[in-house]
């Protein structure tokens, strides 16, 4: 049975919570402030999953027990995420997960942590690139079944009125750090399950990382601070993969999925294709696309996280997909297209720098090609 210890009350630490326990785990939770341990107590967590379960230990952060934990979640505002991961090496843990965005757009303590993360392992939850759909999908392409890819395309296009309704607690934006890009909000934080995926499945495809980011941002005001509504990127790989990803927080119905072009055909990753069930869409040159639906509900994301963490915990496990350094990645193209939307450029990234605002910088202007014919009026 592993010992975990939960940093937050709000609601991604109780889905962690009430995963770890559906997995027989010990579990502590914790958070700076004591009404937001009372409310997970006696409002959120029997809401969600029927009873408080008793199990859980509740304590706030200066009273948190320290060391003995096998796993460290830390499921905070993204400001709160590199100084919480930094304290918790100090307790020597397995591992340590980080909720995503791993981190502010300002990319502070992201080198300095993975500069000291030791024997610990360190993930970053973005979830979806281990779920079923995900994994069958990545399979088939792993096996070449669409010959050579073209482009990736991934969408996250959802209305955030589904967060604050399950944050009532919460009357808009501006009251969280959802409403706030230099804090980790808007679309680009958010939603960047969808840039994490994109970036997974163009490793699966052989295209690497992403080197060039050409953004597009719509930005909105409130009283205190701007998000993003809105964030379009193009992408090129190291390997001269491209793609397109699109984030928005204003979509409503909600339409999440992954689309692979190939020399053969099509594949797509669709997230919520009925309710409670995701699919993946196989479609091969002239036959009839072959549909595998997946069912599944909200905290069976979190289970299935959970679960993964776990298989990976051995010294001898390969690189999980929702490695630290992949949430870097994903961090790295978010500021990059920040960047890319001020100065209206296309922006290069640099990983020999490392995790740092310095490693993004103008791409130079290209020559097109030019004709190698002439013509001639007739």
């Amino acid at each position: 049975m592993l010992r975990v210890k939960i940093y937050g009350a709000g609601s991604i630490g109780n889905h962690l919570a009430n995963a770890s326990r559906q997995l027989g785990w010990d579990v502590t939770v914790c958070d700076v402030s004591e009404a937001a341990l009372t409310r997970m107590r006696d409002e959120i967590y029997p809401a969600r999953y029927g009873a408080w379960d008793p199990a859980i230990q509740l304590c706030t952060n200066d009273n948190a027990p320290q060391g003995g934990f096998d796993l460290i979640l830390v499921g905070t505002p993204p400001e709160y995420h590199l100084p919480l991961a930094m304290q918790a090496l100090a307790e020597n843990p397995k591992a340590i997960m980080v909720e995503k965005p791993v981190c502010e757009p300002s990319l502070e303590l992201a080198q300095a942590l993975c500069t000291e993360a030791g024997d610990t392992k360190l993930f970053v939850g973005y979830d979806h690139v281990v779920s079923r759909a995900v994994t069958t999908g990545c399979q088939y392409l792993t096996d070449k079944v669409l010959g050579q890819v073209h482009w990736i395309d991934v969408e996250f296009r959802e209305h955030w009125k589904g967060i604050f309704a399950a944050h009532p607690w919460l009357s808009g934006p501006s009251d969280t750090y959802l409403g706030y890009w230099q804090r980790g909000g808007g679309a680009s934080g958010e939603h960047s399950h969808a840039l994490n995926l994109w970036q997974h499945l163009a490793h699966i495809c052989g295209g690497g990382r992403v080197s060039e980011v050409d953004a597009k941002m719509v930005y909105e005001s409130h009283d205190q601070g701007t998000y993003d509504s809105q964030c379009m990127m193009n992408l090129h790989t190291e390997a001269g993969l491209v793609g397109r990803v699109v984030q928005d927080v204003v979509t409503y119905p909600p339409s999440k999925r992954a689309v692979v072009h190939g020399e053969l055909g099509s594949l797509q990753i669709v997230i919520g294709y009925k309710p409670g069930c995701d699919a993946v869409i196989l479609h091969v040159g002239d036959n009839s696309p072959v549909v595998k639906e997946f069912t599944k509900t909200r905290p069976d994301d979190f289970i299935q996280e959970l679960r993964h963490i776990a298989a990976h915990l051995d010294d001898k496990a390969p690189e999980s997909p929702i490695s630290l350094a992949r949430g870097l990645d994903t961090m790295l193209v978010i500021a990059a297209g920040h960047e890319s939307e001020s100065k209206s450029c296309r922006m290069q990234l640099d990983y020999q720098t490392g995790y740092l605002l310095d490693a993004i910088s103008c791409c130079p202007a290209k020559t097109l090609p030019q004709p190698t014919t002439n013509r001639q009026c007739a």
